[in-house]
């Protein structure tokens, strides 16, 4: 819900914050004094085209914001965006040359973005705002809505239907292209099946291969360090030998030698596991012209192989694979038979969850028609009654098998007739005041915060009375806030805003204050008779507010 609002040089207004509550708010004001202006900046707020002229004369710019509470969809949406979801912090700023610029929880943005967030948040309703009930899928919503219609789940099934068929139907446009496809595939994978590369047999060959071709030198290279080590006459083992004798013979007069002793026995170990490795290596050592002659010939498979394919040869086993994996998905779009079963059990799925959506929207149409029509009685719409037809579609939409349209007949005894055709803008601002109040719990996705800009024009006495009811009864689901000149509907209200005009130094401004106790009965007297204040009036006044409570 909307909790604060902050203006600053908007219009005629200097500088204004309006703490809101949940509830039903009524602003009230004599014409003219700028009631309309809050609404607009609510709409620049939420992505509203706004200009120079909004910048109050005089004044570099124009600054707004609005703070509110977080609903779900909307964290989700922030989330994707990239922006905060600590907190909910709308800012737009204008200057006099017309400029814009937004943020979103202190993050530059968009006004498209703020038009997409705002969704979430406020709808704005004036007289002409409502002729959105008179469009099949706005009226399918609410149904929808009102029926419990899991339309995402449906939307689902029919996206998969269509995937469906798209596969089909690319499959048997393209089956030469997807033969010739799969010929190549294969003749490549019948070519590296040839190799038959294991998956770590590169690095090997290359290892081994190296090792046969100095085989000559390492067997060299070991013999000489074997001797050196102990088969030479003045080799290591010898000299170590020699070192040990001579400090076994005095070691026993000075013991800080025994730690030198120690340590040329530790080399001893050491040098005789040395010289066994290399005894081991050149009796195993033994150079093999055949092995070396199989190792250049498959070597030389494999670069002839990663030279024609362009990729180095230790991708060729990751090359075999990814071909083995194309083919396979190759088959499964040449499989026109598996593709088939696959449409028909995707259009199954579809119908079932279609059916299932019909019969939910078959049984509650005329409960929710009912409802509506009961409370037109009450609008000012006697006899009138609301009816909701559903229209079969052509073709099955992500929605279902059909949409629905609002037939109204304005008297008994009339024939109900589409809702554009026979509706006026009051009679149409009523009827969805009554479907917003039959609705409102059952509206899933509707914004939390409902704004009605001056709908109950046109009405007056107990209509007027039963609008600010409905209001009021709005107010217990979602917060509410009407500009309105129906002392009646003021009454109903929650909290009481008063928006007046007034000359100052610097020119005039407009100025808003709650009203409660004695300010808000002489501002309903002042609504009921004009300029004139009466005891009567006052009495009046009492008499609605007191009447309101109960």
């Amino acid at each position: 819900m909307l909790r604060r609002l902050s203006l600053r040089d908007f219009v005629i207004v200097p500088s204004l914050e309006l703490d809101f509550e949940p509830g039903f708010a009524a602003l009230t004001g004599e014409t003219g004094a700028g009631k309309s202006i809050l609404l607009d900046a609510l709409q620049l707020l939420l992505g509203g085209r706004g200009d120079s002229t909004v910048v109050r004369e005089g004044c570099p710019r124009a600054e707004l914001s609005a703070e509110f509470d977080l609903p779900a969809p909307a964290r989700a949406w922030l989330e994707d965006a990239g922006f905060g979801t600590e907190e909910l912090l709308l800012r737009r700023v204008i200057d006099a040359q017309g400029k814009s610029r937004a943020w979103i929880n202190g993050s530059a943005a968009t006004v498209g973005q703020l038009a997409e967030l705002g969704e979430w948040l406020i709808d704005i309703h004036g007289q002409h705002a409502w002729q959105k009930l008179t469009r099949p899928g706005s009226v399918r919503a609410l149904l929808d809505d009102y029926a419990e219609v899991d339309v995402s789940a449906l939307a689902q099934t029919h996206a998969a239907w269509r995937a469906a068929q798209q596969s089909l139907q690319d499959a048997q446009t393209r089956q030469d292209s997807l033969l010739r496809e799969r010929e190549r595939l294969q003749w490549q994978l019948d070519e590296i099946a040839k190799l038959g590369p294991g998956a770590d047999e590169w690095p090997e060959l290359n290892a081994e291969h190296q090792r046969l071709s100095h085989a000559q030198a390492l067997i060299d290279a070991s013999r000489l360090a074997l001797e050196a080590l102990s088969e030479a006459e003045d080799s290591a083992d010898a000299r170590l030998n020699q070192a040990t004798h001579a400090l076994q013979e005095v070691v026993g007069f000075d013991g800080q030698l025994q730690s030198a002793l120690d340590a040329l026995a530790g080399a001893q170990a050491q040098l005789d596991d040395a010289a066994h490795t290399l005894r081991a290596y050149l009796h195993a050592a033994e150079p093999d012209p055949g092995r070396l002659g199989e190792l250049d010939e498959r070597l030389s498979s494999w670069m002839q192989l990663a030279r024609r394919y362009r990729r180095p040869p230790a991708e060729l086993p990751a090359l075999q694979q990814q071909w083995q994996q194309e083919l396979a998905a190759l088959d499964a779009q040449s499989d026109l038979a598996a593709l088939q079963a696959a449409l028909e059990a995707a259009r199954r799925a579809f119908d079932a969850a279609a059916a299932k959506a019909s019969k939910q929207r078959r049984a509650q149409a005329p409960k929710l028609a009912k409802a509506v029509s009961e409370a037109m009685q009450q609008l000012g719409m006697a006899g009138g009654r609301l009816e909701i037809e559903l229209l079969a579609q052509e073709q099955p939409q992500s929605f279902g098998m059909e949409s629905a349209e609002l037939l109204v007949a304005g008297h008994a005894g009339a024939t109900p007739r589409p809702l554009a055709k026979v509706a006026s803008g009051g009679e149409l601002s009523r009827i969805a005041l009554a479907l917003a109040g039959c609705t409102a719990k059952a509206d899933r996705h509707g914004a939390p915060t409902l704004i009605f800009d001056e709908i109950d024009a046109g009405v007056g006495g107990a209509v007027a009375e039963t609008v600010g009811r409905l209001m009021q009864q709005l107010g217990t689901e979602r917060q509410v806030l009407a500009v309105t000149h129906l002392p009646q509907v003021a009454a109903c209200a929650d909290a009481h805003w008063v928006v007046a005009k007034a000359a100052g130094k610097t020119g005039v401004a407009s100025q808003v204050r709650a009203v409660r106790g004695e300010e808000r009965v002489h501002e309903i007297a002042r609504m009921l008779g004009g300029a004139t204040r009466s005891e009567a009036g006052l009495a009046h006044a009492q008499e609605l507010l007191e009447g309101a409570a109960r």
